[in-house]
């Protein structure tokens, strides 16, 4: 397994569209299996968003000061998306809007990625070569253990208030 953060992250974006996948084939279907597949975008969400604001992010924004606009811009995407995911931890399948919601949060999530993977994180491999992702990238595999796995989770919760204020 690459301990490369870029990789990581990478892996997680492949997890993350194969729930996406995933609910939008079912968007028809039982809201019981609705509410499961949402329950495991959340959590991905959750334990990703939490490991890019407390090490990419910040040793990026460090190491790299030209991407700070960059590191901003992601910042205010996770805080929509965490809004988005605080919300829908709270409701049932059944609401009449759990479904857009969901939709408006995969699309919000698809953006973002897709800006990072064909934007930014070429300028970041360029940037610091494999030996410092890899740095990084150890660190995050150390914290995703403890990472907050549900939007509700205090620890989720102050990453979503201190992303916005950094």
């Amino acid at each position: 397994m690459s301990t490369d953060a870029i990789v990581l992250l990478k892996e997680d974006h492949k997890e993350m569209r194969r729930l996406f996948k995933a609910f939008q084939d079912a968007v028809d279907g039982p809201a019981s299996r609705r509410q499961k597949l949402v329950g495991q975008i959340l959590e991905a969400l959750t334990v990703h968003t939490y490991l890019e604001n407390e090490v990419m992010y910040p040793e990026v924004r460090k190491l790299l000061p030209d991407l700070e606009d960059d590191i901003l811009e992601s910042y205010e995407e996770h805080h929509v998306a965490d809004l988005l995911c605080a919300e829908l931890a709270t409701m049932d399948a059944g609401d009449s809007h759990f479904n857009a919601k969901t939709t408006v949060l995969i699309e919000n999530v698809q953006h973002h990625v897709e800006e990072e993977e064909q934007e930014w994180f070429p300028k970041v491999r360029e940037a610091l070569g494999r030996n410092q992702l890899q740095e990084i990238g150890e660190r995050m595999i150390a914290l995703r253990p403890d990472a907050p796995r549900s939007p509700t989770e205090p620890k989720a919760i102050k990453k979503a208030v201190d992303a916005v204020t950094a």
